[in-house]
């Protein structure tokens, strides 16, 4: 999400009243609202390893997909971000504005996973695809499914992928 002014400040806007004072203390906060974490929902992988668990953020609409990971600089092991694209259909993710590394799990609608996109490159507008209609995205710290072994075809398990 990036903040624009629909028009250059005048001269006269310059001079601090308390409103303008406020205003500006408002919007100097607001990067941080913005980037706050959480809530969370679990997750779990059923893999050949074994299962693993995850607190994950679901991304249920538009403006929360768009925002997505992007300027967060760090995000615990343990959690992640799910996107739920509310339709099964081919998707394509990028990693603009994204200064984390991460693995990206294409989740068919049964909660299989189709593909996995690993270690993707931060800041990156090349697109990652899908490969075929999924219904989420399951976003991890880069070299998770590789030090836990997930594959395609391991399980997702969370209501989102229930009765699919």
């Amino acid at each position: 999400m990036s903040l624009r002014f629909a028009r250059p400040l005048a001269a006269s806007a310059l001079v601090a009243s308390p409103r303008r004072l406020l205003a500006a203390l408002i919007l100097l906060l607001l990067p941080s609202a913005v980037l706050a974490d959480g809530p969370f929902e679990p997750l779990t992988i059923a893999s050949r390893n074994g299962r693993h668990t995850f607190q994950v953020e679901v991304m249920r609409d538009d403006a929360g997909r768009a925002q997505g990971l992007m300027f967060r600089r760090s995000m615990a092991p343990d959690r992640g971000m799910l996107f739920d694209f509310e339709r099964t259909e081919p998707v394509a993710m990028w990693m603009k504005n994204t200064y984390l590394p991460l693995d990206m799990l294409f989740i068919r609608a049964d909660g299989t996973v189709a593909r996995i996109a690993a270690d993707t490159e931060p800041l990156s507008t090349r697109t990652i695809t899908s490969g075929e209609p999924v219904l989420g995205v399951l976003e991890l710290n880069a070299g998770t499914a590789a030090r836990l072994g997930l594959h395609p075809g391991d399980k997702v398990e969370h209501p989102l992928f229930r009765g699919r």
